[in-house]
């Protein structure tokens, strides 16, 4: 696993990781046929699906790695989803891997989102839901096709998240430190206003929420 992308993601790893169901949640929350703005994309374990729900679907991902990866049928761009405008705009765009999250770039991820949006658009999002508890999630180990994935360490400072995960797959391991700003609904609704954006509902599965302009 040699080709690793900017933030550390290992390529070969993230492609294969199976969607679970997140695209038909998206898929449903949207206009049949919307096009979707996939910021911070990855491999397109979403948006392949997304595309065979009949959705035209553009990525975008600093990995040239993860686009290279990336399914027929899903365009490709390779760039920083914090700072990407494509002259474009979509029907729905797509801030999955708790890129709200992000304490460096949460707020122009979310700017990037807003100003790719079409009249009536959507930001679908994810974000830790409320009331989650880093620390009892210490040591729970969880499933995603193949691959293994366990949170070996996690400290809370008032809303800033550091933490240590653990991946595994095919007797290989490794571990990736990360940081993120963890948000109650009144801090993702001030996140979103302060873009133009709205918090219309969450949906039925912790932490994915719809935005409107």
């Amino acid at each position: 696993m040699t080709d690793i992308a900017p933030d550390g993601s290992p390529v070969a790893f993230y492609r294969r990781l199976p969607a679970t169901g997140e695209p038909e949640l998206i898929h449903g929350a949207v206009v049949a046929g919307a096009s979707v703005l996939d910021l911070g994309c990855g491999p397109g374990r979403i948006a392949g699906p997304l595309a065979a729900l009949g959705h035209p679907v553009t990525g975008v991902d600093n990995g040239a790695g993860m686009i290279a990866a990336l399914p027929a049928g899903v365009e490709g761009i390779v760039g920083d989803a914090a700072t990407v405008r494509l002259g474009r705009r979509f029907g729905a765009a797509l801030l999955a891997s708790h890129l709200v999250n992000d304490p460096a770039n949460g707020a122009a991820f979310v700017a990037t989102a807003a100003a790719h949006l079409e009249p009536g658009g959507v930001v679908i999002g994810e974000t830790y839901p409320p009331g989650w508890d880093p620390a009892g999630a210490v040591g729970r180990v969880s499933h995603l096709g193949d691959a293994e994935i366990v949170l070996r360490s996690a400290t809370l400072d008032g809303d800033r998240l550091e933490a240590v995960v653990r991946y595994g797959v095919d007797g290989v391991e490794w571990s990736q430190a990360f940081t993120a700003r963890v948000l109650d609904e009144t801090g993702l609704r001030a996140l979103l206003a302060d873009a133009g954006l709205r918090f219309d509902r969450w949906l039925d599965r912790p932490g994915w929420f719809v935005a409107t302009a």
